[in-house]
């Protein structure tokens, strides 16, 4: 087992829970994923200098050719489909493995596409977040930031608009069924369970509005909020962030403590052996026990951004 650590310099890889020896295996600059799939060998990191892949547990990297900064990637169900985000906002897909590389040229017909932009990242948006699910192979879900969630419904090829009662600053789209989605936005937590026809506001009880993913293990839903975007983390408080744990599904919330909080803020989760494993912007992980609690598992020198087991 080795949890691949996707961060603002590469992605950094470790043997041990706790951490207690960790390596660079991948000079890529910024890492928003890095992802494992069911039905395709290797694990992608989609990154700032392109999407990489790896067929050895993370040790060495190649180059797939994704032209420009990628942010997000997923393979769908039969693993023949390789599709990968990228900013500026654009979808390309292979079908070779990631041999070659295709533009899903109908994603740019969407009626709202020339308001997708955000001054953050020189006045561009990025498909930040997409996802499937088996029961519906041929639908694909992009989260666009800033721009909101759209669905494909015939494998990238058409797309229909589906950001109405979501906020469009989308940062992460949790598929939990075939119709059912948790949105992670930069104004808060919102599901669908109707394929984002319809949303709900889920944190509306909270005092705590930036969100950057939600993820889910054995019926629990996890998320994490800061008090409001990160350009405030390095102030006296740090990121005055929450850690949530919902058992039905996002209808209600606890608040639980864990180590670095609320200063720091979970920005990643992963499964290690039936446990979640969680990644903070300030580099610390945090596993949750048999009993619930969370306790400290160790730390890599940079802000964690994505987390995956190989």
């Amino acid at each position: 087992m080795a949890v691949l650590i996707g961060t603002r310099d590469g992605v950094f890889r470790t043997a041990s829970i706790p951490v207690d020896d960790v390596e660079q295996v991948l000079d890529s600059g910024d890492t928003p994923r890095v992802q494992t799939f069911p039905d395709i060998d290797g694990v992608f990191a989609a990154t700032k200098s392109g999407l990489h892949r790896s067929m050895d547990d993370g040790r060495t990297w190649e180059d797939l050719g994704v032209p420009q900064e990628v942010y997000s990637v997923v393979a769908s169900p039969n693993g023949e489909r390789l599709y990968a985000g990228i900013h500026p906002a654009h979808l390309y897909v292979s079908i070779d493995r990631g041999e070659t590389w295709r533009e899903l040229e109908g994603f740019q017909d969407l009626p709202s596409r020339d308001q997708w932009h955000t001054p953050r990242h020189r006045n561009e948006a990025h498909v930040r977040s997409l996802g499937v699910h088996p029961e519906t192979p041929d639908r694909v879900i992009a989260g666009v930031e800033v721009g909101g969630v759209h669905v494909s419904e015939d494998q990238g090829e058409t797309w229909t608009e589906r950001r109405d009662g979501v906020h469009d600053d989308v940062h992460h789209v949790l598929v939990l069924g075939a119709d059912e989605y948790v949105a992670s936005c930069g104004d808060g937590l919102y599901r669908t369970r109707d394929a984002g026809q319809s949303w709900t506001r889920l944190d509306t009880e909270l005092n705590h509005r930036y969100f950057r993913e939600a993820f889910t293990l054995d019926g629990r839903l996890y998320a994490a909020a800061a008090r409001s975007s990160p350009g405030t983390w390095s102030g006296e408080g740090g990121a005055d962030a929450v850690l949530l744990e919902s058992t039905d599904r996002g209808e209600t919330f606890e608040s639980v403590t864990y180590p670095g909080g609320p200063a720091e803020v979970i920005l990643a989760w992963t499964d290690v052996d039936g446990h979640v494993l969680a990644g903070t912007n300030a580099g610390r992980f945090i596993n949750r026990d048999e009993k619930g609690s969370w306790t400290d598992a160790g730390m890599v020198p940079v802000g964690i951004r994505s987390l995956a087991v190989c």
